[in-house]
């Protein structure tokens, strides 16, 4: 099991492609500002006229709906609730993708579960900070950043592993350290400690159940 920190990410990997973060919740408003504050080109993909919308564009952001984000960024991260996340990838992100392009997830369901099936040609690899947005953020600012897991589910190219890390510094994790795990990992261990340890209940059918969507809303 590998953790990997500032020395072995190339953020500059980054440097002359344009990220496109999918929602702007807690998680979402943390990676679109700390990316944006590393230099990094990044677009706002989001459902126009909301409210997320609006406080988006208040900052001064690059917000586009979210097919066109997606359509002008090589590297995309869904940053929406997973009940949610298989409706906005077929609507507005599945057309776009292809050959060069990288999608990353800050969790693994839908990916694990099947939920969203990503063409062969694509890099699939996820970036997962353990703690809130507002850390993100915050941790970032004072010149120190949060914990992260990362993993490859696919790697197309050959460098979805540096690519997931390039974005990781962008976010500021690899200042604390960015932890090797797999999809199928990250999905069962947070299934298992939201349902068996918070709630203390566990019960038949965890497999088809979406954790809360705390982590990605305002």
């Amino acid at each position: 099991m590998r953790v990997f920190y500032d020395a072995d990410a190339d953020p500059t990997r980054l440097r002359d492609r344009v990220v496109a973060v999918i929602g702007y919740g807690s998680q979402g408003h943390a990676h679109v500002l700390n990316l944006r504050d590393s230099g990094v080109r990044v677009i706002v993909g989001l459902r126009p006229g909301g409210a997320s919308w609006e406080r988006a564009r208040a900052e001064g952001l690059d917000v586009r709906p979210i097919a066109d984000a997606a359509a002008a960024a090589s590297v995309v991260m869904v940053l929406v609730p997973d009940q949610e996340g298989r409706a906005v990838y077929e609507a507005g992100i599945a057309r776009t993708l292809g050959p060069g392009k990288t999608l990353l997830f800050a969790h693994g369901f839908n990916i694990h579960f099947g939920e969203i099936v990503p063409p062969p040609s694509v890099d699939v690899a996820m970036i997962a900070p353990k703690s809130p947005g507002h850390m993100v953020r915050s941790e970032y600012q004072a010149g120190r950043g949060v914990p992260a897991l990362v993993a490859v589910q696919r790697d197309a190219s050959g460098h979805a592993l540096a690519d997931a890390l390039a974005y990781a510094a962008g976010i500021g994790c690899t200042r604390a350290g960015v932890l090797e795990t797999s999809f199928k990992e990250e999905t069962e261990t947070d299934l298992f400690g939201e349902q068996a340890v918070l709630c203390r209940s566990p019960t038949p059918g965890t497999r088809r159940r979406s954790p809360t969507s705390s982590a990605y809303t305002s």
